[in-house]
């Protein structure tokens, strides 16, 4: 996706602030943080959404999850964090390549916060 703000990013075209990165997974510092830890986890093959998993590409977000909980046992997140999608604009989405936040460091409200 030639326009994709994620796929620039993970092509170096926009810089960012590495947090992780294997074949299939980059992690990255949020420009506009929520909470003292505030990383984007994000599959560098382009899935729109949560809406556009299917069984062919489903192993990347296993590994997505495998990735926040490494990042989050080398940051000492061991009081714990939360993970965040946002599927849909009307939930939130903003940038439409999948991509889920992990958030940590400060008590976490629900739902907002």
């Amino acid at each position: 996706m030639d326009d994709c703000l994620f796929c620039k990013i993970i092509k170096g075209e926009v810089p960012s602030t590495k947090v992780y990165e294997d074949d299939l997974v980059y992690a990255f510092k949020d420009i506009e943080p929520m909470a003292p830890v505030h990383y984007l986890v994000i599959p560098k093959e382009h899935i729109e959404s949560a809406a556009k998993i299917t069984s062919e590409n489903s192993a990347v977000i296993a590994h997505i999850y495998e990735v926040i909980a490494k990042i989050a046992k080398d940051e000492g997140l061991d009081d714990g964090f939360r993970v965040v999608n946002n599927c849909g604009e009307i939930a939130g989405q903003t940038v439409f390549h999948i991509h889920f936040h992990l958030l940590a460091g400060r008590k976490l409200e629900w739902p907002a916060g």
